[in-house]
Order: C-alpha cells, then structure tokens, then sequence
C-alpha cells in the first residue's frame, strides 16, 4: 500500500465524519443500449475489486453507500460489496446519473447524524465537482489540480470534517486525498 493511503488513513481518525466520493471503475465503450447501459471493463471489474479490499483492509467500510442507477456504477459496487460485510446500507438513486453535483448534496442532506462513513459511487465530473466544492479554500494546492482534471475511473476522493453530513456546507471539509488503483492493495 502506498504512503499516500496510509496517510490518507492516518489523518481521517483525527475526524468524525468520512465521506468518499468515487467514480465507477474503468467501463466499456459506449454500446447500442446507450451511455446508462455501459458495462465495466475487465480492468475495471479487477479497480472494483481492488479499491472494496482496501477500503475494507484500512477499515474504512461505510455506514451507507448510495450508488447511480447506471450499469456501471451498479457493477463497481457489486464487486466491492462483499468486502464490506453486510453492515453499509445501499441506497440507488437516479438522480446521481442525472442531475450531478446537486445530487451529492442532496444525499449529504439525508444522511443521518449516526452514519459517520457515506461512500457515494457516481460519474464525473460531479465526483470532482462536488469534492472541490464541499473541500475548505485551503486544501492543498496540489490536491485541487488533480480535482480540476477530473477523478480518473476508479478514484476515490476523501473528505472528512468533525460536522454531521447535513451540516456540511461549500468549502466546509477538508479533502485528506485522492486514492487511485495504484494505491490500492491486491483483494
């Protein structure tokens, strides 16, 4: 496992409210029954795989997960579900396929005060946007570019603050990191 998720790892016990904004892993290219339908590659049913086992491995297994209605996004969870023991509940909601990043906001709206670890599996740009958006002006510039480029598929972008998620505001987080398939472990 890399520096940067263990890191990542070391500074989210400081915090008492985890979010993880993730785009699907690596999908197919686009078929006859459209963008919505788009199946994971076999890289990214392998990324899936991989980033389930280590999120469990560094006991970052959330509470709730809501997850796009999208094939892609449906699959990228599957794959990761089992890894997490039967604790998180799952939530599928359309509008993480449809209405971008306001969808992330709405679902911070209805989480609950005891769930403290929220995985969100959706598209970009809204994964970017939304961290860029929830993340305090003085994140880490580096951080921020990789952000303005877009979460690559498979990428997890990790937020944390000491507020419940229906507290959380603009620039009211801080972003801890973004983890990449290079950082994960093997499942």
């Amino acid at each position: 496992m890399s520096g940067n998720a263990q890191a990542v790892v070391q500074n989210s016990k400081k915090y008492a409210y985890l979010l993880l904004l993730m785009r699907h892993a690596a999908a197919k290219p686009g078929e006859y029954n459209g963008d919505r339908e788009r199946v994971l590659s076999m890289e990214g049913l392998d990324q899936a795989e991989r980033i389930g086992a280590t999120l469990s491995q560094l006991s970052l297994i959330p509470d709730r997960i809501v997850c796009s209605g999208s094939a892609r996004t449906r699959q990228t969870l599957d794959q990761m579900l089992d890894l997490f023991g039967d604790d998180p509940h799952v939530d599928y909601r359309e509008s993480l396929y449809s209405d971008g990043t306001q969808a992330v906001f709405d679902q911070l709206a209805v989480t609950k005060a005891n769930e403290h670890t929220l995985l969100i599996v959706a598209h970009e740009p809204a994964m970017s946007m939304g961290a860029q958006l929830l993340s305090d002006i003085h994140t880490d510039a580096k951080l921020m570019r990789k952000l303005n480029l877009g979460l690559s598929p498979a990428n997890v972008a990790i937020l944390a603050s000491d507020h419940p998620f229906g507290e959380w505001n603009m620039h009211g987080s801080q972003l801890l990191g973004i983890l990449n398939p290079k950082d994960m472990v093997e499942p």
